[in-house]
């Protein structure tokens, strides 16, 4: 999906004509003001996107009752998101009416201390939801000018305090996130009509109402797992200015004079993002040696070759190439975004595989770093330090596809792959891992539920829950962590599988029939009979609709729900040590 910033007349317009998709998303709406334009836009966005959204909003200015009354809708409707959105204009208002320059001293901690109230609340009220608080709009109101830093009892000075009070809170809550309002409204001209908010309470305007809810929307799709995972950049006027082919590497433009300064500010941010774990290919219509060497023999070059995890340069049609790298990579299309400065190569991709982003480049190279960081194209909930390896295990698996080349069959390729895996609990130090992959595994996901470090550390401490982590290396490097297994105990006698995922990297290298193995040996030792599992469609885990059948689960009758016997249980073949 080709998704703009629009404006709310457009975004209606397109609204109106697209179905309800099948993902259902709940997402909750408190504010101190008017955000009827808010919820509605917010609506329309994943509408198009393809959600079959259901949008509460709060009565107005009844944040604090909703949640301390237990029987609001709020809590019936049980939300997955719960959005907490207060404007500092109402906020101004209650600073005013205090008296003492004391208080006002203090208004910062009073409302640090309502947030980890609001949050206590929510969390008592038994709901999982994660809370996206905006932060305050910094409205200078010019009281005591450039001086505020220095008086506390300014509210200009009390503003930043919350706002930083904020980031310290989402550092110590796992299920509390700040959205950062204001890098968006400064990118906007006008964003509030004072008219409606004289006359309407319209803090702002309809507009302004949208551009956020665009940004909320990218949020709350990370949150269903659906995020860009990889950056497929063209070379070429793209990372650097010239051809290179033409110029040759001592006149292509890049470096901290001229022009070259904004392709070296791209190419900073693309090492940036594949520090955080986004995957780095190129895609470039060169002679492949030619189009390697600014990478090996620049000096003003910033992204190197082992930046790139999967590196095509020839002259065959770009989307073809595009292919080839998803196959290599084996994630989505939607989760992939292509830069080329071409525009003629851009439609070609956009025509030939719609499913891929493919930003509109300015004309002006100055203008492409702007543009992009405006689109906010990586939008992500997570972060472990496995992240930081994903460049290098993607190279390992360009390896690895190309000793498959080399062998006659698949039971060879696997011996020759050398495998040696681990299956333990959870662990403290994997939390944080296990649940990224919750978060962010759509394929290889049997019912594909999200949790949060919280929840995995309950999971851990319960005794109704067994959990599996399965780690894998082979001759060419080491996976990691790559399969996630948590089972519930139902009866005395029988386990469900609540969760089962598994990364995409490692399919067809028999880990399900290793783990399975596991599961059921352990299961045997404590007398349990029965092994029951459930595939939950989404519209990205067909590739496991058949994975119980294929573990020689057996269906039940009238119900989804398929059970293994684990005394009659046959050991699978694998080539895992």
């Amino acid at each position: 999906m080709q998704q703009n910033i629009m404006s709310f007349r457009e975004l209606q317009k397109i609204a109106k004509q697209v179905s309800k998709g099948e993902t259902p998303i709940k997402i909750a709406v408190l504010a101190n003001h008017t955000t009827t334009f808010f919820c509605k836009a917010l609506e329309n966005y994943l509408l198009v996107e393809g959600y079959n959204p259901s949008i509460y909003e709060a009565g107005y200015d009844q944040i604090d009752i909703t949640i301390i009354d237990n029987s609001s809708k709020l809590y019936k409707i049980n939300p997955e998101i719960v959005i907490i959105f207060e404007s500092s204009l109402k906020l101004k208002d209650n600073f005013y009416a205090l008296k003492s320059n004391e208080e006002r001293s203090h208004f910062s901690s009073r409302i640090s201390d309502l947030i980890n109230s609001r949050i206590a609340g929510l969390q008592s009220g038994n709901i999982n939801s994660k809370i996206i608080y905006m932060s305050y709009e910094l409205i200078d109101d010019q009281i005591y000018g450039n001086l505020f830093s220095k008086i506390t009892h300014s509210f200009y000075n009390q503003l930043w305090k919350i706002n930083n009070r904020l980031i310290e809170i989402s550092e110590k809550e796992n299920n509390f996130y700040v959205f950062d309002i204001n890098k968006h409204l400064k990118n906007l001209n006008d964003y509030r009509d004072w008219a409606s908010y004289i006359n309407s309470d319209l803090h702002y305007s309809i507009d302004t109402h949208t551009h956020i809810s665009y940004h909320i929307t990218k949020f709350a799709k990370a949150f269903k797992g659906s995020f860009k995972k990889c950056l497929i950049l063209d070379l070429d006027n793209t990372l650097w200015g010239g051809i290179i082919g033409d110029d040759g590497l001592e006149k292509i433009q890049i470096g901290s004079l001229g022009i070259g300064k904004a392709f070296t500010k791209i190419q900073k941010w693309a090492k940036e993002l594949k520090n955080r774990g986004v995957i780095l290919a190129v895609c470039s219509k060169n002679n492949e040696e030619i189009a390697k060497n600014p990478f090996i023999n620049h000096n003003e070059m910033v992204l190197k070759l082992e930046d790139i995890s999967v590196f095509v340069a020839n002259w065959n049609n770009k989307a073809d190439n595009i292919r080839y790298i998803q196959e290599v990579l084996n994630i989505g299309f939607d989760s992939m975004v292509f830069i080329d400065d071409n525009p003629a190569e851009r439609e070609i991709v956009k025509q030939s595989i719609p499913e891929i982003t493919v930003p509109e480049l300015p004309e002006d190279p100055a203008l492409y770093l702007p543009y992009l960081t405006n689109l906010n194209l990586f939008e992500t909930v997570s972060y472990s330090k496995n992240d930081n390896d994903r460049t290098l295990q993607y190279q390992q698996e360009a390896e690895r596809r190309k000793l498959i080349s080399q062998v006659t069959n698949m039971d060879d390729y696997l011996k020759s792959l050398e495998m040696h895996g681990s299956i333990s609990d959870f662990t403290p130090e994997d939390v944080s891992r296990i649940a990224q992959l919750t978060q962010r595994s759509n394929q290889f996901n049997l019912r594909t539920k999200r949790y949060t470090e919280d929840d995995i550390i309950k999971f851990m401490n319960s005794e109704n829950y067994l959990t599996y982590s399965v780690k894998l290396k082979d001759k060419f490097g080491d996976y990691g962590l790559i399969s996630v297994i948590i089972l519930e105990k139902t009866s005395s006698n029988a386990f469900f599988i609540d969760t089962w995922i598994m990364s995409c990297r490692v399919l067809k290298r028999d880990v399900e029939y290793y783990a399975l193995n596991k599961i059921v040996d352990d299961l045997l030792k404590l007398k349990i009979n029965t092994l029951q599992g459930q595939y939950l469609e989404t519209a990205k885990n067909s590739l496991v609709a058949d994975l119980l059948e294929k573990l020689t689960f057996s269906k039940e009758k009238n119900d989804s729900i398929y059970s293994l016997n684990t005394n009659t249980y046959k050991h699978f073949k694998h080539f895992i040590l």
